[in-house]
């Protein structure tokens, strides 16, 4: 159904709205309010529209009625609101010219808004562009998050070494798009006893007595579906004391006693991620965790109830989908409210919950695999801990029948982990408690069934399924790439907005000479954007016509951003030492945080940093070489970056990337990719051609026979003079003048250390790649041509397909349009 916001605009009553917030939200006469009044009073205006739409869309019948998704995840790197939800209510061009009577224009109304730190990397991402399809292709929808007052952190450099500070999203007034929700709050018990009693009936029953109670606050934020009348929540969950505060200790000098319970509430939702080095930050993630499902499944269930629905049909109107094991404590939280609560016997319970919940899996690196000390479980959720062990007998009953005798199939399986202390595996309780379970690029999918759960794969057959991501092309094209968009529409229409395989019809464009120069003057412009930025924010001068080579994502070893690191220690060695040596200009992009306790991955930005700062500085190498690592990665800048990248670095060791979207992203935008056959890159080639992509290094199968044999760095080190000169580089005080070694750690991770993830034995394959893209680019009709491919042929890796796969094949979804 069309939308009829756009047909209902009227710009005089949206002016009137905007002046009305000024005055009575931000105390500010037009006449003395500046760009930051201005956006607040515009946002505030809009809201209105979105917040009465999300309300309308909650209480629809229809909505009501049908069966809806749950999609329960810790992160929802949502990104800025304001322009995103103009073109999803077809207002931007409206609010442009209302702006601009008020003197004021929207491009840097909309610089002036801040990200939602909501999440981190593209777990959090992926779950945002979900939320965008599924309210674009009308699939009833609640997503269930926390409302972090910080969320990760923020990012700066001190000496080339990261800093971490508190992200201050909120403006001091609140966040115009989002709504408290009061009447929705839910109490959230944690650590106290489990007691045995005879109910009215004589029969025995637990209930779990918590020692400590907080309140989970509800806000909300609108999901606009894109030109459709529906709004779906984002609803984030904050968390707030129960017991009050004592006057009485407070006017006894106790000031800390006095707000105790205040204190310890408000840090559930303080962090995303609280930093787990340390015992205290275990047993506050755990918190964490189990308050957002314990909220979330709460509301559920009200909601469910208050349709008229009963309990004993949940399953058959509400899915759940656990992005990732964070959420999983959901799975023993539902149990407890049906067995304590509702008073259902295991078996009834079991055939709610089991048919209720679905797990994607994110990761096939084992020691990613989350884990939970029992003691740890026991102290904080007792009763939890109680269902746990009831599932995992009855998986191990299910095991002993499969495979009678085999105690090892029983140790793999089993939901607890023997050991000096048990632990709890909740991706073994994800995959014994859901009725889907599914991986995210066919590749990932496939090595799940055959690595990772090969034996829950024989045990529950056809339990495994893929779903390969997707991005939404409202913000990753439309809006971040306004230019790009506009020159596709004038050859193709708009339909491709909203089908995003339409963009196969440029293809018969890739070859017109005068479609090629539209294409690459576009991304000359994307590319000045971001050296217009780079200059203002970074003081630091870069070549737009150089090959903008771009690595963007969360740091860690087997992302192998310390073998893009190598290349750039060998580029620069051989424009020092080769005066045959001859590249074209790039200048490569890094942009990425590290997890605060991740000491290498910290090591690795260093040294990055110092390595930029003394080839930046180099007057023998001038414009040839940059290297730029952007500060505090998030939403807005992938939204600059992104558009302005030539080459799209994705060179993971094969087999541990589960998919990734920054790859998807890139491409549909017109960059390159370079990458190993990993994740969303073996789909990414099917789709464009062995002739529009580079790929390298070793694959899956020789990754793992080359480890079976057994590695050894120091062999590759030693055989290749270029590696070895590169490597030796971070030794010494070249990029450390003085203090010498002051770099050795990344050098030491790949030699001493093992070189856990390979990056070695790939070195060589990569610098060949490398060199095929530097001869590629002197091509540039030849180019233009791979790089208008990349767009052309990337529509299979919309977030919108995405959805209508999860909507057909595992949450059996109708779209309900309004």
């Amino acid at each position: 159904m069309k939308s009829t916001v756009n047909k209902r605009f009227n710009k005089t009553a949206f002016q009137a709205a905007v002046n009305k917030y000024l005055v009575t939200k931000l105390a500010t006469l037009p006449e003395q309010a500046d760009a930051h009044a201005w956006r607040l009073a515009m946002e505030y205006a809009l809201a209105e529209t979105t917040t009465m739409n999300l309300l309308a869309t909650e209480q629809d019948p229809k909505i009501k009625n049908a069966r809806s998704v749950n999609y329960l995840s810790l992160e929802f790197l949502i990104g800025r609101l304001t322009g995103n939800n103009l073109i999803s209510m077809g207002l931007y061009e409206e609010v442009t010219v209302a702006m601009a009577e008020f003197g004021q224009n929207l491009t840097d109304l909309l610089e002036e808004e801040r990200d939602p730190a909501l999440g981190n990397g593209g777990l959090g991402r992926l779950a945002a562009c979900f939320m965008d399809s599924l309210a674009a292709e009308e699939y009833p929808a609640v997503g269930y998050g926390l409302h972090y007052e910080y969320g990760l952190f923020k990012q700066s450099f001190n000496d080339g070494r990261q800093q971490e500070a508190p992200d201050v999203w909120r403006d001091e007034t609140g966040y115009p798009w989002e709504v408290i929700r009061p009447e929705l709050a839910q109490k959230v018990g944690f650590y106290g006893k489990v007691e045995e009693y005879t109910d009215n009936d004589g029969l025995n029953q637990r209930r779990w007595l918590p020692g400590l109670q907080v309140e989970g606050m509800a806000w909300d934020l609108p999901i606009v579906g894109y030109n459709n009348n529906s709004v779906y929540p984002l609803r984030l969950w904050e968390c707030r004391a129960l017991a009050p505060f004592s006057l009485e200790r407070f006017d006894e000098g106790n000031y800390v006693a006095a707000q105790a319970s205040h204190i310890q509430a408000g840090n559930l939702t303080k962090v995303l991620y609280p930093n787990d080095n340390h015992d205290k930050g275990k047993e506050l993630r755990l918190m964490q965790q189990y308050f957002h499902c314990a909220c979330s499944v709460a509301d559920i269930l009200r909601r469910h109830q208050a349709a008229g629905h009963s309990i004993l049909d949940l399953a058959k109107l509400e899915s759940i989908q656990l992005n990732d094991t964070h959420p999983t404590i959901a799975i023993p939280e539902l149990l407890r409210i049906l067995l304590d609560e509702h008073h259902l016997s295991w078996d009834d319970a079991w055939a709610i919950s089991s048919k209720t919940f679905a797990y994607t899996n994110h990761t096939l690196l084992p020691e990613a695999l989350e884990t939970w000390g029992e003691q740890l479980m026991t102290t904080l959720l007792p009763r939890h801990m109680e269902i746990i062990f009831d599932i995992n007998l009855r998986l191990m009953g299910e095991v002993a029948h499969k495979w009678p005798g085999d105690i090892e199939k029983l140790r793999k399986l089993s939901i607890i982990q023997e050991g000096d202390e048990r632990r709890v595996r909740m991706a073994n309780l994800c995959v014994a408690s859901t009725y889907a379970v599914n991986g995210v690029a066919a590749m990932h999918t496939e090595l799940v069934k055959r690595d990772l759960f090969p034996e829950f794969n024989e045990l529950f057959p056809g339990r495994l399924h893929n779903v390969t991501n997707g991005v939404t092309p409202r913000r990753w094209l439309k809006f971040c790439n306004p230019k790009l968009s506009a020159l596709i529409s004038s050859k193709i229409g708009t339909g491709w907005i909203k089908d995003l395989g339409q963009l196969q019809k440029l293809e018969k464009f890739a070859d017109d000479s005068q479609f090629q120069m539209d294409f690459m003057c576009v991304k000359k412009a994307n590319k000045q954007r971001l050296t217009d930025w780079v200059a203002e924010n970074m003081g630091l001068t870069i070549n737009p016509d150089a090959i903008f080579d771009v690595q963007i994502k969360r740091l860690h070893e087997y992302k192998r951003q310390h073998l893009n690191l190598l290349h750039i220690l060998s580029l620069y060695h051989r424009l020092i030492n080769d005066a045959d040596f001859k590249m074209q200009p790039r200048v490569f992009i890094f942009a990425s945080k590290a997890a605060p306790g991740y000491e290498l991955a910290k090591e690795i930005i260093f040294a990055i940093n110092k390595v930029a700062e003394k080839i930046n500085n180099d007057p023998r190498i001038g414009d040839t070489l940059k290297v730029v690592f952007i500060p505090d990665y998030r939403v807005s800048l992938a939204e600059i970056i992104i558009p302005a990248a030539d080459v799209s670095e994705q060179i993971s060791t094969a087999g541990k990337e589960a998919s990734g979207t920054g790859n998807m992203k890139m491409a549909l935008n017109g960059a390159l990719t370079v990458g190993t056959m990993d994740g969303a890159n073996v789909e990414i080639r099917e789709e464009v051609g062995d002739d529009n992509i580079f790929i390298f290094g070793l694959n899956v199968d020789e990754v793992q026979a080359l480890q079976a044999k057994g590695y050894n760095p120091y062999d590759y080190y030693n055989s290749d003079q270029l590696l070895r000169t590169s490597l030796d580089l971070l030794a010494g005080d070249e990029f450390t003048p003085g203090q010498p070694g002051l770099l050795n750690a990344t050098r030491h991770s790949l030699l001493a250390g093992g070189d856990p993830y390979l990056v070695l034995a790939d070195f060589a394959d990569y610098v060949q790649a490398q060199g095929r893209i530097d001869k590629q680019y002197g091509d540039q009709k030849s180019w233009a041509k791979m790089a208008i491919l990349n767009t052309a042929r990337n529509g299979k890796f919309s977030s919108d397909r995405s959805i209508r796969d999860y909507a057909n094949n595992i949450w059996q979804l109708n779209a309900v349009s309004r």
